[in-house]
């Protein structure tokens, strides 16, 4: 009888599709966010189980007040976190997926980044992977550069990137390709809200951190946590001008990579 009542309600939910509420932290952003695109996707009908929550991270420009107007002119559709003082990227996220958490109301959660380097539209195909794959707990963007896909990558970030995941891949004995790319969704579950719980040590690659603390709390059965992850190839990815990450912050990266292992791993 339960079996048969969990069958029913999984089938209720991919007739209707799971409610998610996507994080964008924003740091000075006003003069290039993409309003109009934000716009856009949030008047589609098709997406409108999909709600945007931006956080502003202590922004010094004008970026409160762009987010402001922007969510009053899609009421119930998108909202407005105002973090002061500026935390940092890391942060921003954490809190805006605790909010999504705490509203009751998004059964999946997660971020993308800011400037759409991800088209905020693959959300779409994210969501379709969870609401039929009922295994998965987490879509995470992949930058692979196949042919009859569109990424545009600098090549010197593009190899930086690709030493780092090697070594990340190494380190946490899982096989992902891509744990950088800012755009991420994941299934509400009492797990992610532990991983959440406390405030990441990482300011720059808490993607890497999130890893390591559901491996953590999976006693590092990596077997287990591969069934879980699903690595999408996105079809297109721009290197958008203005990113905040510099080369520089991979030297960064390495010892807060270090640092993960130490607190999460070493055991």
């Amino acid at each position: 009888m339960a079996e048969a009542k969990s069958a029913l309600n999984d089938a209720a939910r991919l007739a209707a599709g799971e409610s998610c509420t996507v994080v964008v932290p924003c740091y000075n952003e006003a003069a290039r966010l993409r309003v109009d695109v934000f716009e856009r996707f949030l008047r589609h009908e098709e997406s409108s189980r999909i709600r945007l929550l931006f956080v502003n991270d202590g922004s010094r420009d004008a970026t409160l007040s762009v987010l402001e107007d922007l969510c009053a002119r899609a009421p119930g559709r998108a909202s407005v976190l105002d973090q002061q003082p500026n935390r940092g990227k890391a942060e921003a996220v954490r809190r805006g997926m605790l909010q999504a958490i705490a509203n009751g109301e998004a059964q999946v959660t997660g971020f993308w980044d800011a400037d759409l380097a991800t088209p905020i539209e693959q959300i779409d195909d994210f969501l379709e992977l969870l609401d039929t794959k009922p295994e998965l707990n987490m879509v995470f963007g992949a930058r692979v550069r196949l042919l009859g896909r569109a990424i545009e990558r600098q090549p010197l970030r593009h190899y930086l990137g690709r030493c780092f995941a090697t070594v990340v891949s190494l380190l946490l004995r899982l096989p992902v390709y891509d744990t950088q790319c800012g755009a991420k969704l994941f299934r509400v579950t009492p797990e992610l809200e532990e991983v959440l719980a406390k405030p990441f040590h990482s300011r720059w690659i808490f993607d890497v951190e999130i890893l390591a603390r559901f491996l953590e709390n999976q006693k590092s059965d990596t077997r287990r946590l591969e069934k879980e992850i699903y690595e999408f190839p996105l079809p297109v990815w721009t290197d958008v001008a203005g990113s905040k990450v510099r080369s520089t912050d991979f030297l960064r990266a390495f010892w807060e990579l270090a640092e993960i292992y130490r607190r999460h791993l070493a055991r």
